[in-house]
């Protein structure tokens, strides 16, 4: 008897786990029938280069198509990563169609890596490093994190302590904590094959120094930050990483596995927060349910349209 009992038990707690860890499969393809509206930004910024997003999706798939070594190494870091190797073709997809053109060959972003070891890169906001500026008190209850909670907690508290506030005197801008710290060169600006901003590569240092054995990163190197979003071998690991956390979190928080929709991923990849929108679109569907209404599936902006778009083409190639 007390066996059956033990037995009962055991199969309620695995039946408890395994619905726990239960989520809905979000299908392939798109929710729209047609693209999203693309920003006005990445059409200015089109435009003004003399180029159409057409052209620049068929540079970017020229350089996956010509590159069997490069398809090699994404296949390796998304098998890494766990990760279908479509959810890393999608991010470089769209960025390099909505944001920058790709070069046309990969050695040029290996040129442009070791170029950052020859300039003085800093984090800084009107001379203040970084580095420094967390050292503040404001950001103790960050402590012992690891590094991707721990830039988030930091980020937080830029928000509520010092975001468009004046602080012992000092007036702060009204702008995202990457923005104000993180671009030595002009705003807006992201780098490489997966065009990753710094302030994502030194979240995801954790995760790519257990996964890959890259070194971590430290952000009072910032050109050996760079260096590392400029280099392919280096930056895939990065791109793969931050794919993974956002597959995680709403698989964990928002109750959706989205590990089957590129698009979305790619999406994500974009506007980046991963898990404040799955903690939004969680608080969503509680209220639809108690409303008796169906639950959202998450949706693709206009950049993870177009992967899921041409998704077909993509897996092509590999």
């Amino acid at each position: 008897m007390k066996k059956l009992i033990l037995l009962f038990l055991g199969m309620a707690l695995a039946t408890a786990v395994a619905t726990a860890d239960a989520a809905t499969m979000v299908p392939p393809g798109n929710r729209y029938s047609v693209q999203p509206d693309i920003p006005g930004a990445s059409s200015r910024r089109t435009q003004a280069t003399n180029t159409t997003f057409q052209a620049k999706y068929r540079k970017v798939y020229a350089l996956l198509q010509n590159d069997a070594e490069l398809r090699g190494k994404i296949r390796k870091v998304a098998a890494a990563y766990g990760i279908d190797p479509m959810h890393i073709v999608g991010a470089i997809v769209g960025e390099h169609t909505y944001n920058v053109d790709a070069y046309d060959r990969l050695q040029t972003y290996y040129v442009k890596a070791i170029s950052y070891l020859s300039s003085k890169l800093s984090f800084a906001y009107h001379g203040e490093d970084v580095s420094d500026f967390i050292q503040r008190p404001e950001f103790k209850k960050c402590a012992g994190m690891d590094s991707y909670d721990l830039w988030e907690c930091r980020e937080q508290v830029w928000n509520r302590s010092f975001r468009g506030k004046s602080v012992g005197g000092e007036d702060f801008p009204d702008d995202r904590f990457g923005a104000t710290f993180f671009q030595p060169y002009y705003a807006g600006q992201t780098f490489g094959l997966g065009q990753l901003n710094p302030l994502t590569a030194l979240q995801m240092s954790d995760l790519v120094h257990k996964v890959s054995g890259l070194p971590r990163l430290d952000v009072s190197d910032p050109n050996a930050v760079y260096k590392t979003i400029m280099d392919p071998d280096l930056t895939l690991p990065y791109v793969a990483a931050t794919i993974k956390k956002s597959i995680d979190a709403y698989r964990g928080i928002a109750g959706f596995d989205i590990s089957k929709n590129p698009g979305l991923t790619a999406t994500l990849y974009n506007v980046g927060n991963p898990e404040q929108r799955a903690y939004a679109l969680k608080a969503e569907n509680e209220k639809r349910s108690a409303a008796g209404e169906p639950e959202k599936l998450p949706e693709e902006n206009y950049y993870g349209w177009l992967v899921n778009d041409k998704l077909d083409e993509l897996k092509a190639l590999f």
